[in-house]
């Protein structure tokens, strides 16, 4: 399984954010261990970035929690398209429109987001944290 994690998910594992971090950082150590393609948008590298470095106040600390991040995922490039493409989305939110566009014109398979209202007129699945690990659990106990 393909998915791309949004940025909320990503910060609440590192700035371990009460209660989401202990099901984002399940994510982590399943991607980890290659249960499924993690993937984060180049966009949301930048804002993990910014987000980061305000807890740290190191570029270079900072640069190595992103090293560690580009281990555990790989990155979807945004294409000038999915920006077009998101402007007549019916998505409110421009940015998840944008996450929604990269998702779709690069195959994956679903998006995972505490932020699941704001997704509701995804046409690609859109799961919390919570229960994409829970869909991961039950595909890994049908594979026996």
């Amino acid at each position: 399984m393909r998915a791309l994690l949004d940025t909320c998910v990503i910060i609440d594992a590192l700035q371990k954010r009460e209660p989401f971090c202990e099901n984002a950082q399940t994510i982590f150590l399943l991607s980890a261990n290659r249960l499924f393609d993690g993937w984060i948008s180049a966009k949301s590298v930048t804002d993990i970035y910014y987000l980061t470095h305000r807890q740290t106040h190191s570029d270079a600390e900072t640069r190595n929690i992103l090293s560690r991040l580009f281990v555990l995922f790989d990155i979807l490039d945004t294409a000038g398209l999915d920006c077009r493409q998101a402007i007549s989305s019916n998505v409110s939110d421009y940015e998840d429109a944008v996450m929604i566009e990269t998702a779709r014109r690069t195959g994956m398979d679903c998006i995972v987001t505490r932020n699941e209202k704001d997704y509701a007129h995804a046409d690609i699945p859109v799961y919390t944290p919570e229960a994409f690990i829970a869909l991961l659990s039950s595909e890994e106990e049908t594979d026996f």
